[in-house]
């Protein structure tokens, strides 16, 4: 499958030339940050990537594709193709107190859950002849799942009188499931020197294809508490809402080495 993705680039590269950037020399100072915004394909005759620079790829897209005749990378640089997080979910609304007195509370609301992360980035990098001081992550792990949310706490009962109880407190509202991470991306390098590349990886070549993290389920919403009346004529207190569950953890991605 990989190779006839390959042969896919090749093929994309000659016919589609406007839907890619192709530069001769791409030079990224140092803490500099290159964004794949419009495209998702770079090509550069030369690539130089100084100390702590990031290239971020386009998330947008399921593939990307980055080829350089010359690479030539500093300390600390990044190519991000992490999926993007999700968003965590609402809070349940409160349960209202009542001022009026021996009312009952009324109880809070569910929170809303958490949405799940995206996934990351396939990448298929080609370098003919690169220089790596490092380390260089490549980080195309799976978006974490967003926070469920919590639940909304429940009304507290008004005080009673002499002629009737104080209110019950609501109950809390249940907090929402957490969102699910997602896959990662799977990352392709390929270079004529792949052979003399291998021990550079976990060393100068850090590759991160983790799926997301599952998102935590939201908190359970408080309890209302009774009223309290005269000689005892107390309400009762509410319950607690249900704690929310988790998400599930997204799947790991694959790193695939080829020499071409």
């Amino acid at each position: 499958m990989t190779n006839f993705k390959v042969l896919l680039f090749v093929l994309f590269l000659s016919n589609s030339l406007l839907a890619q950037v192709r530069v001769g020399k791409l030079l990224l100072k140092a803490g500099e940050t290159y964004t794949l915004a419009e495209t998702d394909i770079l090509v550069a005759d030369t690539l130089v990537m100084m100390d702590s620079s990031r290239i971020i790829l386009n998330k947008l897209k399921a593939d990307n594709f980055i080829r350089a005749r010359v690479a030539i990378i500093g300390s600390y640089c990044l190519i991000d193709g992490k999926g993007i997080e999700g968003k965590p979910g609402r809070q349940g609304r409160n349960g209202l107190s009542y001022n009026a007195p021996c009312r009952d509370g009324l109880p809070g609301g569910p929170g809303t859950r958490g949405l799940d992360g995206r996934p990351g980035v396939n990448l298929f990098l080609y370098l003919e002849r690169v220089t790596v001081r490092g380390p260089l992550i490549i980080d195309v792990s799976g978006g974490d799942g967003g926070v469920g949310g919590p639940g909304g706490s429940g009304g507290g009962g008004s005080p009673g009188t002499l002629h009737c109880n104080g209110g019950n407190g609501a109950n809390g509202g249940s907090g929402a499931p957490g969102g699910n991470g997602a896959q990662s991306g799977n990352l392709v390098l390929s270079s004529p020197k792949i052979e003399s590349m291998k021990p550079w990886l976990g060393t100068k070549i850090i590759v991160k294809t983790r799926g997301g993290n599952p998102g935590e389920g939201g908190r359970a919403g408080y309890h209302g508490g009774a009223g309290l009346g005269p000689r005892g004529k107390n309400g009762k207190n509410g319950e607690p809402g249900a704690e929310g569950k988790s998400g599930f953890s997204g799947v790991d991605g694959e790193l695939k080495l080829e020499s071409n």
